[in-house]
């Protein structure tokens, strides 16, 4: 037999495909060409599984041998085509009988001696090979775990090609994925009642949480700005299990996935440095593009520490995917489209030298402080829902007057009591969240708010103080104030409260 067929996946962002590798041999000089869009990593492949095969006893074939990934279009990346390429090449060489492979996605890498090495993004790719109908995969050991969590798919894990070749050739046992790790409870994050005094912030906070709402911190240095951003992931729901299966499968493409196999149940917290670049910030790299800290952080929160430090560029490439909660990288090779919805908080000092004891003691000169927090730009912040002012703890308040602060737990009770109410209202119109409702839905009926309660609102926009957008997220801020308290409807005092909230007069 001089052709053999053995199923693969591929990904392209977070989305994989179903690849067929196809070996064929053919009379005359031994060369190998490789067809079907490959990168470097997988035209290098002809090396490491030659050596692979060799040094696991196999024979390799000395003849012109094509290997093709179907389908031709699709890009293919990366090294988890090895094993598949080697497993192929033998069949069609006559050294394999493929019948036990028959409809069997073969996922892995290869060293030179023949050992199975893990690869990135197994979730997704056997998510991919599930949607398709595969119900068989093998996959490394190392990935074995991560693999099983995908229901209704019989997973088998391989540490070397001689153990593949043995269980094809006479069925010798491959090794069993372990058993689910227990999700145990987190212990020592941080909390909010270690944050002292702020109310107000906090209060913010909440509603945020609520909604799901971007905020903006804005103060001196040592106000509780950092610690109040920390402490958001803290009052946030549990991933439900479609979340948690994107959240994952996320981390797994990015290398990122703690030992255990399990589901990610936290929500993602991304704080990357503000000398990032574009790339690291929403997604780059060679080829197609890999996902960016906001893609990491979706379903999480996306903490900028000291924002007006992050460069322009970096900055304003967040616009898009806070607006739609998706990014799309276009490419050379391709484009590629990762999810972002995320939260983002912002935090910025007052001015360049962010004296601890605020305009007191500042010495930045008014230019310089417009110039400062110009860094963040109009059409940025118009997007920003929460715009809140951390004024300086008080000294009864840092060390305390016998009252505790009221700790994550009790504030993530009444975050998840208001999502659910959310949740339940927007089921009609597909969405979860106030903060995802497209901003026609809450000005049509039976969503519209009585003329009375939105006058204040609608004075704003007509003498041009208040954007369109401005306009329907104070309305969404509103609808989150309303769920945390209990009501059905927002009244005028929510919406008064949310103008507070989105234009940082409400301190």
């Amino acid at each position: 037999m001089s052709y053999a067929r053995v199923l693969c996946v591929g990904l392209v962002g977070v989305t994989g495909h179903l690849v067929e590798v196809e070996a064929d041999l053919a009379p005359g000089l031994p060369a190998v060409a490789i067809s079907g869009l490959p990168d470097t990593a997988l035209h290098e492949a002809r090396d490491r599984v030659r050596a692979a095969i060799v040094n696991s006893g196999q024979k390799w074939p000395n003849r012109r041998i094509t290997l093709n990934l179907l389908p031709a279009t699709l890009p293919k990346f990366g090294s988890a085509f090895d094993l598949a390429i080697a497993a192929a090449l033998l069949g069609s060489s006559g050294e394999l009988p493929l019948l036990a492979l028959d409809g069997v996605v073969v996922l892995g890498e290869l060293g030179l001696d023949g050992t199975v090495r893990p690869v990135r993004g197994v979730l997704p790719m056997v998510a991919a090979a599930a949607g398709a109908g595969v119900r068989r995969v093998i996959v490394p050991v190392p990935n074995a775990a991560e693999a099983a969590v995908i229901p209704g798919v019989r997973v088998r894990a391989v540490d070397t090609l001689h153990r593949l070749v043995a269980f094809v050739r006479d069925g010798s046992p491959l090794v069993d994925p372990p058993g689910p790790v227990p999700a145990s409870a987190p212990t020592g994050g941080p909390d909010l009642a270690d944050v002292a005094g702020q109310g107000y912030a906090r209060r913010a906070l909440e509603v945020a949480a609520a909604g799901g709402h971007h905020v903006a911190l804005l103060g001196p240095p040592g106000t509780g700005k950092t610690m109040l951003a920390e402490r958001l992931p803290s009052i946030l729901p549990a991933l439900d299990d479609e979340a948690a299966l994107e959240v994952t499968a996320l981390h797994s493409i990015a290398g990122l996935l703690p030992p255990g196999g399990r589901l990610l149940r936290r929500p993602p917290f991304q704080a990357p440095h503000h000398t990032a670049t574009v790339p690291a910030l929403v997604g780059g790299g060679t080829g197609l593009a890999r996902p960016g800290a906001v893609s990491l952080a979706h379903r999480g929160v996306l903490f900028l520490d000291e924002a007006p430090e992050f460069s322009k560029t970096a900055l304003e490439s967040l616009r898009q995917p806070l607006e739609h909660g998706r990014v799309h990288l276009a490419r050379a090779r391709g484009a590629t489209e990762y999810p972002a919805r995320t939260q983002v908080v912002l935090a910025a000092n007052p001015c360049p030298c962010a004296r601890p004891a605020g305009d007191t003691a500042c010495e930045c000169s008014p230019l310089a402080r417009r110039r400062y927090l110009g860094r963040l730009s109009g059409p940025l912040l118009d997007r920003i829902d929460v715009q809140v002012t951390v004024l300086p703890v008080r000294a009864a308040e840092l060390m305390g007057s016998g009252e505790t602060a009221e700790p994550s737990a009790v504030v993530a009770a009444r975050v998840a009591a208001a999502r659910a109410a959310a949740a339940e209202r927007w089921a009609a119109v597909g969405h979860r969240l106030n903060a995802e409702l497209p901003g026609p839905a809450l000005r049509r009926p039976p969503f519209r708010l009585p003329a009375a309660d939105t006058a204040e609102l609608r004075g704003r926009l007509d003498n041009g103080s208040l954007s369109a957008r401005g306009f329907d997220r104070i309305i969404r801020l509103a609808w989150s104030i309303a769920d945390l308290d209990g009501r059905g409807r927002p009244n005028r005092e929510d919406v008064r409260e949310a103008i507070g909230f989105r234009t940082g007069e409400g301190v």
